[in-house]
């Protein structure tokens, strides 16, 4: 049992009251740990009680017993809407079935941090969720004890029934709950040793799995109001260009259904931005507005726009030559050094060194960019999938001349997130447009604008290089990283740590194209060349794969090199001896090539076996082994479905995807043309392994992409004899047969 602090400090409070029709209501600062999404769970067995305070940041408890939590952050598709209600209830001991959550708006005032990324929902929100149940449990204990006089020791709670065992008697939770509501909150409470969990750990369905099958309501494009119109939006068919003239103005606006037609400014001059307002290249766009969907496509389609360059149009072929230019350069300063690798290198009798590069991706969710907005002269009513509804608030305030108060974003479950809705553009264009035409309006982006914008994955190049002594020992490694807009190098990861002489350089380049976060990023392209990389270190020595790997892991576990290590050794090499062991790594079966990979990144381990047939010459993933140590397991069932999420996406994007330019200009607009997995190319069979080492969660959404594409390399290497360097892989020779 571990005691937990129910005040961190002066802006971290628990509080609690009666609430109006009876029961108790516990409001909790969100601060301490929380980062994510919770709602309706399930549909209830109780009746709903007659009156609900419709308060931010709280659970509440009914007169009859039903459990209400109050959530502040999206959900983006990573089930945290199951997850994080499940920690509540596994401390509070109620019965699943009686618990209900519901999304929580926007309140800069209460929550402090409203964002869904980086695969920190639980890990951020696991002590304070828990503290919550527990708080509660220990109130309604107190409450049950005063009712009975008894002492609240002899007290004993299961499944929203207080039990005093001596005398036989037993109060429910919403008998005693409005009692409890007048307690003062302790200065501490008992949390449950994880042995004793009942609900933590067992497979629960996706709450919103019926509602979305059925489709019912949920996304931003369900939105739709009384008077409301449709808009869109225009932005230059090139990066370096910028909008001019509309050249058919008068003729738009007199096409069947379309109300107006004008040129917007997200970025105006003295508009202080947010971070994630920073990546927005097309500030200045030309919207359309209309009665339907229909009419607005098609009328941005016959828009005549005379469009201006206003900087270098760039190309593909230019990118790759700047990136290949500047990893041949020596960052001014390194990122990490140890030991002196230049010496080790002239010492070294084997010398190996490598490039890897990856091009641009897109976000592409399945549900595109949209936003509702309704925007009167004293107050604006957003609506929508945003990842960053606090900085998007912020932003959309100071653009129309608010305060913040006058500004009210409600969360919608989003189709899709990635990394692209951290980037709010699409609040702002909404926000203009309705407070322009004085009307609700709901904004939404084609699939080809959506593509089009930016916000890409950046292309990167990295180059690898490592010594050998005469006893095949590592004793030299150096990692040099360029980027758009920055190198993808982080210089503490393995195998820093592990090797006497270390080196790791970040350089970068500046574009007129846009980027941003991207699932896991720069882990997403990193791992790929790190890994694949040490498989041909292995290969070069003699070693075994996931030997040369656990070697230089025990070298980092008993005399490391440094100490800011950004991993845990011994967790790192865990995940790999357990994927090794379960995938019968040395019996492959008759036909399969093995690849393997590892990689830490949001604070947990995943290691992979990847087997690949050769169908007519081209390699086929057949089985993904899947090893991963992310601490308790809330939802198994849910942890399941995001590792096959990661590892699919991932598998598609290497082999696939890819975005290029020329003349500015994106090539691909559409799924017709950028390159997406088949569900004919997706592993036939997924099995996970998780580590139970009952270490608090960490993340989950991310971590199982990175390694698989190295995976996938180092097992069609396997299978053809070549060793793959860029993405996609189906461009390669090695991948076509």
């Amino acid at each position: 049992m571990t005691l937990i602090k129910t005040s961190y400090n002066r802006r971290s409070f628990l509080k609690a009251s009666v609430l109006g029709g009876g029961g108790m209501m516990l409001g909790f600062s969100w601060l301490v740990s929380c980062e994510a999404d919770v709602a309706d769970v399930v549909e209830p067995t109780k009746g709903i009680p007659k009156e609900w305070f419709d308060i931010n940041a709280f659970l509440k408890i009914g007169d009859n017993g039903l459990v209400t939590i109050m959530s502040p952050n999206p959900e983006i598709g990573q089930n945290v809407k199951t997850s994080m209600p499940m920690i509540v209830a596994e401390e509070l001991d109620v019965d699943w079935k009686d618990v209900v959550v519901e999304q929580a708006p926007l309140n800069t005032d209460i929550y402090t941090r409203q964002l869904a990324g980086g695969s920190q929902s639980i890990r951020q929100g696991w002590q304070g969720l828990r503290m919550a149940g527990a708080t509660a449990r220990h109130m309604l204990l107190a409450a049950a004890a005063q009712q009975l006089e008894v002492r609240i020791e002899e007290l004993k709670t299961e499944n929203g029934v207080i039990k005093h065992e001596e005398s036989d008697r037993t109060l429910t939770y919403g008998e005693v709950a409005s009692l409890a509501g007048s307690m003062d909150v302790p200065e501490e409470v008992s949390l449950k040793d994880p042995k004793d969990f009942k609900i933590i750990g067992t497979g629960r369905n996706n709450v919103d799995g019926q509602k979305i099958v059925r489709g019912v309501p949920m996304y931003g494009l369900d939105i739709k109001r009384e008077g409301m119109l449709y808009a869109t939006v225009i932005h230059p068919p090139a990066f370096g260009m910028k909008p001019g003239n509309v050249k058919n103005e008068e003729e738009i606006k007199a096409l069947a259904g379309i109300k107006d037609v004008f040129m917007i400014n997200t970025m105006p001059e003295g508009i202080e931005l947010q971070w994630s307002d920073r990546n927005n290249v097309f500030p200045e766009l030309i919207a359309i507005v209309g009665e339907s969907t229909w009419q607005v496509i098609k009328a941005a389609k016959q828009l005549d726009v005379d469009w201006k360059a206003e900087s270098e149009l760039e190309s593909s072929e230019m990118h790759e030559a700047q990136l290949t230019n500047i990893l041949n350069q020596t960052a001014d300063e390194p990122g990490r050094i140890d030991g002196n690798p230049e010496a080790a290198f002239q010492q070294a009798t084997k010398t190996i060194e490598r490039t890897y590069d990856a091009p641009f991706l897109a976000h592409n969710t399945m549900e595109p960019m949209n936003f509702f907005a309704n925007v009167t002269a004293d107050h604006a009513e957003l609506i929508g999938p945003i990842q960053t509804p606090e900085f998007a608030e912020k932003t959309v305030a100071k653009l129309l001349g608010m305060d913040l108060e006058q500004v009210d974003i409600m969360m919608t479950r989003m189709g899709g997130g990635f990394g692209r809705r951290l980037y709010g553009n699409f609040v702002m264009e909404a926000s203009l447009i309705s407070q322009k035409v004085a009307a609700p309006v709901k904004l939404f982006y084609t699939r080809e604008s959506d593509m089009t914008q930016g916000t890409y994955r950046p292309a990167y190049k990295v180059k690898y290089r490592a010594g050998f002594d005469e006893n095949n020992q590592l004793i030299a490694f150096h990692v040099k990283g360029a980027g758009i807009h920055g190198g993808p190098v982080f210089a503490n990861r393995f195998p820093a740590g592990a090797v006497d002489n270390y080196l790791a350089e970040n350089l970068g380049m500046q574009s007129n194209i846009s980027t941003g976060a991207w699932r896991a990023p720069r882990s997403n392209f990193m791992a790929f060349a790190e890994q694949c990389f040490l498989d041909e270190c292995a290969a070069a020595v003699g070693q075994d794969p996931i030997e040369f790997r656990l070697q230089l892991l025990e070298r980092a576990i008993n005399k490391p090199v440094g100490d800011n290590n950004d991993y845990d050794a011994e967790r790192y090499a865990g995940v790999l001896k357990l994927v090794k062991e379960k995938s019968d790594w040395a019996n492959p079966p008759s036909g399969i090539h093995r690849g393997v990979s590892a990689y830490f990144c949001h604070n947990s381990y995943v290691a992979q076996v990847v087997d690949v047939e050769l169908v007519k010459g081209r390699p086929k993933v057949k089985d993904v082994h899947c090893a991963v140590d992310c601490g308790i397991v809330i939802n198994p069932l849910a942890a399941k479905n995001q590792i096959e999420g990661g590892i699919v996406d991932g598998i598609g994007h290497a082999m696939y995807s890819q975005i290029t330019f020329k003349e500015g200009k994106p090539e691909q607009q559409n799924f017709d043309e950028y390159r997406l997995i088949r569900h004919s190319e997706a592993p036939e069979n997924i099995y996970t392994y998780f580590v139970d080492n009952g270490i608090d969660p960490t993340g989950l959404g991310e971590p199982s992409l990175p390694p698989i594409m190295a995976a996938v390399a180092n097992a069609i290497a396997a299978a053809k004899g070549e060793r793959l360097y860029q993405q996609p892989f189906i461009s390669s020779e090695a991948v076509l047969g």
